[in-house]
């Protein structure tokens, strides 16, 4: 047997190595710290037409393509590269499919995207964050405050005119069908976006009591039936947005909840206030939305009854979050195969 001294002059160089190799592994799987840090993804393959697609040229204005709008920024990177693999994989016509993305941000989010999809069809429409930001009211959690998520009020300005339809998505989801089907939702008797409704939400508690005792605003859904619907995935039309000038209309409900307080969940109400009760409906299957949980602790959730289409971890927890911290959800394995995220080569050695 070791004496002591001896034991502990051989123990200490162990231990010493010890911390050493978890201090550097801490330093290689810690996200940066730099919101603007761009992180490196996998390139993804290259997706391909089936015999039954119509030959296209899906440029960002062809009409007869797929026109699929996202925002993008660096901090939700991640969830939007998981996305569009999603999409293009899933797709019966991959190569029809047109992206939009709408951003603020750093222009290295270009390179990223041509790097990791080389044969991705895209635009990158620059977004003034100061359009919004002046009428952002806090709300319940700081990251549906960012000027970015406001982006969608304004897409009709943003992207090309002779776009009539898109599909707009979330950067937190996935789909597992053919984003074919979604976009042929028809928009009947002058509907101006279509969305999976759920009437069976407690719809008074989107608006302040402030909003339902005043007999001029609560009056604002007289001779609709309006019901809760996820504004993560819509189908536009744009014409009708534009010629209803929708974007004056969302901006105008903003400007009073920056003097009277009518609401507290970010983005959400002033659509609910515009559109709620007049939009065509999307089956459920298409927005299994929630499953990052409530607004506050993220905690886990199960799957709605019925198919899915499309998984939806709208909610304060995201699925690379969770799976960073070695405390994901069991649903967020379902998201898992569409992280391209470049892990170090030391950790994949």
């Amino acid at each position: 047997m070791l004496p002591s001294a001896t034991l502990s002059t051989f123990l200490i160089p162990i231990l010493f190595i010890s911390i050493s190799i978890s201090i550097s592994i801490f330093i290689f799987i810690t996200p940066p710290t730099n919101a603007a840090a761009v992180p490196r993804f996998r390139e993804a393959p290259k997706f391909y037409n089936s015999a039954s697609c119509p030959s296209l040229s899906p440029s960002p204005s062809d009409p007869n393509a797929i026109h699929v709008a996202m925002t993008l920024d660096a901090a939700y990177l991640r969830g939007s590269i998981a996305a569009i693999l999603s999409v293009l994989q899933h797709s019966s016509c991959p190569e029809n499919i047109a992206f939009h993305f709408v951003s603020s941000s750093s222009p290295d989010l270009r390179s990223t995207l041509s790097s990791t999809f080389p044969y991705l069809h895209f635009q990158i429409h620059p977004f003034d964050s100061s359009s919004a930001a002046g009428l952002i009211s806090t709300s319940i959690r700081a990251a549906l405050d960012c000027p970015l998520n406001y982006a969608r009020n304004y897409l009709a300005d943003l992207l090309p005119s002779s776009l009539t339809k898109i599909v707009y998505l979330d950067s937190d989801l996935v789909l597992v069908d053919d984003i074919a089907k979604l976009a042929a939702t028809p928009l009947p008797n002058s509907a101006v976006l279509a969305a999976p409704e759920y009437c069976n939400a407690n719809f008074t508690s989107y608006f302040t009591p402030t909003f339902w005792s005043n007999p001029s605003l609560s009056l604002t859904f007289a001779n609709r039936r309006p019901c809760y619907f996820n504004t993560g995935v819509m189908v536009i039309d744009l014409r009708r947005w534009r010629h209803g000038g929708y974007t004056t209309k969302i901006v105008e409900w903003m400007e009073l909840q920056k003097r009277i307080r009518i609401y507290e969940l970010g983005s959400l109400p002033p659509f609910l206030l515009v559109f709620a009760g007049n939009i065509a409906p999307v089956d459920h299957r298409w927005n299994q939305h929630g499953l990052g949980g409530d607004n506050f602790r993220g905690l886990c959730r199960d799957l709605h009854p019925g198919p899915v289409s499309l998984l939806h971890w709208s909610g304060k927890g995201k699925p690379w979050a969770r799976l960073d911290a070695n405390r994901p959800c069991p649903l967020d394995a379902l998201w898992a195969p569409y992280d391209l995220l470049r892990t170090p080569y030391i950790l994949e050695s």
